[in-house]
């Protein structure tokens, strides 16, 4: 038999300035090329604690439980809610970007009651307008997305956790596509569960879940990890809790794995456990706060090059994601060819969108590695160029202008 010879991958070097992926930090890639260990080598293992610790940091916790889910960003959604919602428990999810129906998909499949807030995409809900939801509702669990690239929308969070104690909901946020670009302050917060990913701001490959959770949360989980419960007088009972319905999400198990009880659940993805420690690695030794006015610098010189070129945005500047910018498509553009000649003239892959936004607005990500003046600029400049030859009226230089001006701090 023979079979059909390929020829050695080598895709083309865009710049991905998209909603996510963006393109991997060199070094993460280097870490990603190390040598295979055994999963429970004291070298491996030393890893395993070395990246809990850069995450606790990245995170803004003293939580003991951060650690990583093997699969994408929305492994580690799953595993979040498939642990600490029960079949039948009622889950009030804010409905107002493709991610917020995510988890609606999510919670429907684990047999969840599911009540939703619902807004406009673009919009957030008031602090007050969740606890009227929570009081109304009663809940089991509280969630949202804090970042929707889906809208380019933040979605406020202070308060958020403390209010959900005070009623005895706990508290799950999504931050795949906020964590590294904004502050994901989980402690201050006091939300319960947080999870995310390392594919856009993180600045590594789509493929690791990230998730830190509460000692009360993890109660919750453990709780539900035993059929069986002995009682004093050596008796059993029957808990009243459920078995967490997934194996490989099961947090309990998962948490076991990282504790040093070893308990074996499932080989850690170990070039993946490399790339996730080096961009902890990568963001701490710059400094979160430094990191985190990177990426608003970015978005904002973005944001004011394509309003210097006569475009609108979408959303509303107080609520603006700091690494993605919506810009509204001109009505007699094309956007979809606007995007094949990023991609083909200029190897510069910017995002279209879905839902009630989809062939309304572009979205330019400014991620990780690519939140940095240089790729702005050359985003800006191809940007410009494109729409001109498409026939819209704009002058030669003023989107670049905008740019500097905003790190120049005019």
């Amino acid at each position: 038999m023979t079979g059909t010879l390929f020829s050695q991958i080598n895709p083309p070097q865009r710049l991905l300035m998209g909603p996510g992926p963006s393109n991997t930090y060199p070094r993460v890639l280097r870490a990603m090329a190390a040598d295979m260990l055994g999963q429970f080598d004291p070298e491996m293992t030393s890893y395993m604690n070395e990246t809990m610790a850069l995450y606790r940091d990245v995170f803004m916790t003293k939580n003991q439980w951060t650690l990583l889910i093997n699969g994408t960003a929305r492994a580690a959604i799953e595993a979040a809610l498939v642990s600490l919602c029960e079949p039948g428990n009622k889950i009030l999810i804010i409905n107002n970007g493709r991610f917020g129906l995510l988890l609606s998909e999510i919670s429907e499949r684990i047999g969840a009651e599911i009540v939703t807030l619902d807004y406009p995409w673009g919009e957030v809900a008031s602090l007050e307008e969740i606890e009227q939801a929570i009081i109304k509702h009663e809940p089991h669990i509280f969630a949202c997305v804090h970042g929707d690239t889906s809208t380019t929308t933040a979605q406020p969070l202070d308060g958020v956790g403390e209010m959900c104690r005070k009623y005895n909901v706990y508290s799950y946020v999504d931050a795949t596509a906020t964590l590294g670009a904004m502050p994901v302050a989980t402690d201050q917060w006091g939300i319960d569960i947080i999870s995310a990913g390392l594919q856009k701001s993180m600045g590594g490959p789509p493929g690791c879940g990230l998730i830190t959770i509460s000692d009360r949360a993890a109660d919750f989980i453990f709780s539900r990890a035993h059929v069986e419960l002995g009682l004093q007088d050596g008796t059993q009972t029957q808990s009243q809790r459920s078995r967490i319905k997934s194996n490989y999400f099961d947090l309990a198990m998962i948490m076991n794995y990282w504790s040093e009880k070893r308990l074996n659940h499932h080989t850690e993805a170990t070039s993946m456990l490399y790339a996730a420690r080096e961009a902890a690695c990568i963001l701490l030794e710059e400094g979160l706060a430094n990191c985190f006015e990177r990426h608003r610098l970015a978005t904002t010189a973005i944001s004011e090059g394509a309003r210097a070129m006569g475009l609108t945005l979408f959303g509303h500047d107080a609520t603006r994601m700091y690494n993605v910018t919506g810009i509204y498509i001109p009505n007699h553009i094309d956007g979809e060819q606007i995007r094949a000649e990023m991609r083909n003239r200029f190897e510069i892959e910017i995002g279209s969108a879905f839902g009630p936004l989809k062939g309304k607005i572009w979205r330019i990500g400014t991620m990780g590695h690519n939140a940095r003046p240089h790729k702005v600029f050359h985003t800006l400049m191809a940007f410009e160029t494109v729409l001109r030859r498409a026939g819209l009226d704009i002058t030669p230089g003023k989107a670049i202008d905008a740019a500097f001006a905003v790190y120049e701090g005019k």
